[in-house]
């Protein structure tokens, strides 16, 4: 087997002499490397979501080397995708670029037209209403159904509230969720499966709603939560074992002792 000639940018300080380079070597991938020659859009797939989670840790812990190399890694895929379609003859990397840009122009009236909008709340009605009328059926139209809940209820919300559909005030909405765990404690007294779950999603989804009008995505906010919960677990664990004592033969109030020694040593 002979040596494919590893393909260089002209310029490595040109965008688009990289960018052309890093196509070639994803053609060349396609035609000579076993892997990669098999993949499709469909295995794909869960790569490119778990390569998204991947860059959306980086970004939460601020890393900005692991950041670099994830969105590298999101390139990847999109540029693989882009290759296998154009392989099949529906469209390629170019398309998808010509298209996004002409999607962003179309989209931004305020900047490259003559629309003025001077609010983050007046362009993002603008963008929905926009979107209705390129054919789109509902505001809600393009929120994925595969999204992690938490993340899917903030977009439905955000969808809605950008053509007027929101609470007046955090006041309004905080009493919305009162009102939901008020709901909820009546039928957890009653003790039926199938009302509680209803009532919980209500409560969740309220809450949500707080967290959006903080500009802040609770989806993110449980997994630091989770994650203090393992850290914390943890540190429970390497405790009870310096002390030489099984975690499970201690008592809640034991376990609840160490717990507050675990927050300590994060101090």
């Amino acid at each position: 087997m002979s040596t494919i000639l590893t393909p260089v940018p002209k310029d490595p300080t040109n965008v688009a002499d990289q960018f052309a380079t890093y196509i070639e070597i994803i053609s060349l991938l396609r035609q000579h490397c076993p892997w990669d020659k098999k993949q499709t859009k469909e295995t794909l797939s869960p790569l490119l979501l778990e390569e998204t989670y991947e860059t959306m840790e980086a970004i939460e812990r601020n890393n900005y080397d692991e950041l670099r190399k994830e969105l590298g890694d999101v390139l990847l895929h999109i540029v693989m995708q882009a290759e296998i379609a154009s392989e099949e003859q529906h469209f390629s990397i170019v398309d998808i670029i010509a298209s996004s840009a002409e999607k962003l122009i179309h989209r931004h009236p305020h900047v490259f037209g003559d629309v003025v909008k001077t609010t983050e709340e007046e362009v993002m009605g603008q963008w929905e209403q926009l979107k209705l009328k390129e054919g789109k059926k509902s505001v809600l139209d393009g929120v994925p159904q595969s999204l992690p809940s938490l993340l899917r209820a903030h977009r439905i919300q955000e969808k809605a509230a950008s053509v007027g559909f929101d609470f007046s005030s955090i006041s309004d909405v905080w009493a919305k969720v009162l009102e939901e765990i008020k709901e909820l404690e009546v039928e957890i007294e009653s003790e039926n499966t199938e009302l509680i779950e209803k009532e919980l999603g209500d409560v969740l989804f309220s809450l949500v709603n707080i967290a959006r009008r903080k500009n802040i995505h609770l989806e993110a906010v449980v997994q630091r939560a989770n994650n203090k919960f393992i850290r914390r677990f943890q540190a429970i664990e390497v405790i009870a074992k310096e002390q030489n004592t099984p975690l499970e033969s201690l008592s809640l109030e034991e376990m609840d002792m160490l717990w507050e020694k675990a927050k300590l040593r994060e101090k």
